[in-house]
């Protein structure tokens, strides 16, 4: 069995869609830092390679390994929509964009890529990692949701429903196609 423990990356304080968009993280909340450091387990660390996450990383590292950082870990990427804000969508755009939240699944962002994609992506990272005992994942909402909506079984819509905040842990645990949720969105 292997579980995972996936990290949120800390705050950005952007109000725009930030899939593949390199920000830093906002890491000042050293107590918050703390208290998930002690709540993690001993082992390996990984993270996506956009800087948000590899900082958290660092932060919750202490002696943990490290494994290489990987863009398969990385946010949903919003293509040309990157760096916009939902108010400045008009017209046919804005109907583009309804499309890809209501109905997640093929729906692309112009250039960017499909909730379908970022779930192939994710998962099949996440699949080399059968028969770990346990991993810490720092990602990013979309990557988390992905795993949340398989372990749960759930639809990609429903998904969406899960609150994911910087910093919350979210436990999945896996043997084979038999899945354990303990925790969503947590806070130690």
């Amino acid at each position: 069995m292997t579980t995972w423990w996936w990290v949120r990356h800390g705050p950005t304080h952007r109000k725009d869609m930030i899939g593949w968009t390199d920000a830093p993280a906002d890491l000042s909340d050293t107590g918050a830092l703390s208290r998930l450091r002690s709540f993690l387990p001993d082992a390996p660390v990984v993270s996506s390679d956009l800087i948000r996450a590899v900082e958290t990383a660092n932060a919750i590292q202490c002696d943990r390994p490290r494994l290489p950082h990987s863009p398969a870990l990385r946010e949903l990427h919003f293509g040309a929509w990157e760096e916009r804000r939902f108010q400045e969508f008009e017209g046919a755009e804005i109907q583009q964009l309804r499309a890809f939240w209501d109905q997640p699944g093929a729906q692309k962002a112009p250039d960017g890529e499909s909730w379908d994609d970022i779930v192939a992506r994710v998962s099949g990272f996440v699949d080399t990692y059968v028969g770990s005992s346990h991993v810490i994942a720092v990602a990013h909402m979309g990557a988390i949701l992905t795993q949340v909506q398989r372990a749960l079984g759930i639809s990609a819509y429903d998904a969406f429903a899960h609150k994911i905040d910087p910093l919350g842990v979210t436990v999945l645990s896996r043997r084979d196609d038999d899945w354990d949720v303990r925790h969503i969105n947590h806070f130690p």
